[in-house]
This record gives structure tokens, sequence and C-alpha cells, in this order.
């Protein structure tokens, strides 16, 4: 049984249905899975593997509620080198900065030392308008490494 803390980067809330998906299907793997939704360094268990399931916001950015857990990595810069994260991106290929809101995340996780656990997923919601069913295709590729 391995421990995921969840993070979760929503504007509209498809990001946490989607997550919702994906800890349910954890869940009922025997993990233990816990969901954030407003992260801090100080709350999440850095022996657990972390999945980010992030949306882009505006022009590129990440959501409103996951910007100030990336300003205190940027700030802080943990030693984050025992941290392993998968990362699930959500975007709109109509738009030029298509999943790169999550893409700073992961970019600042790189900087503390911590590692992909596997490769990411991008969802397009023009060719998937259910999120949940590429995510979930996603996960039960790996869930079995856990």
């Amino acid at each position: 049984m391995a421990k995921i803390e969840i993070l979760i980067g929503t504007t509209l809330g498809g990001s946490e249905y989607v997550a919702d998906e994906l800890a349910a299907l954890l869940n009922e793997a025997g993990h233990e899975c816990i969901t954030h939704l407003d992260p801090s360094l100080d709350s999440l268990d850095t022996s657990s593997l972390w999945l980010l399931v992030s949306a882009t916001h505006g022009a590129g950015d990440l959501p409103d509620n996951l910007q100030p857990f990336a300003k205190s990595l940027m700030l802080t810069m943990p030693d984050l080198s025992g941290v392993q994260f998968a990362l699930c991106a959500i975007g709109d290929s109509s738009y030029d900065t298509f999943c790169e809101g999550p893409e700073q995340l992961v970019q600042l996780l790189n900087d503390a030392g911590a590692k992909p656990f596997v490769d990411k997923i991008r969802i397009d919601v023009q060719a998937d308008p259910v999120p949940e069913e590429p995510a979930i295709q996603w996960l039960q590729q790996w869930i079995g490494k856990l």
C-alpha cells in the first residue's frame, strides 16, 4: 500500500473531478490518498508519491489555488530529492499555452530535486471532453508500480 498526496490545481472544478476519480481508483487498489486544494509544504509527506492534477489558467498560468504553493517552492527551494511525482495536466490545445501552467510547478519540483515517477499525461479537452477517461487509462498503466 502506498500513500499518495494529490495536489489539485483547479479554476472551474474540472481538475477536481479528475482527481476524485483517480483517488477512488487508488483507494480501491488499497492505497491511501490525501487530496489538497490548498497544499502547503508543511502539510505534504515527502515520502509519499505526489500526484499533481492541474489545469492551466489564463495565459499559461497555474490555477490561483496552486499559486501560493508554487511561490513557496520558489522562495524556499526545499530539498525534495526524496519526492517522486506524477503529473496529470489538463488543458485546451486551442490555446498556445496548452498545459503550460502545471509545467511551471514541475520545473520547480525538478529544481528542488524531485523526480518523476512516471511519464506525464497532457489531456486535451478538445480531443477528450471527458478528461477523467484518459486520466484513468493513464493511471491504470502504472498503478501496479506502487
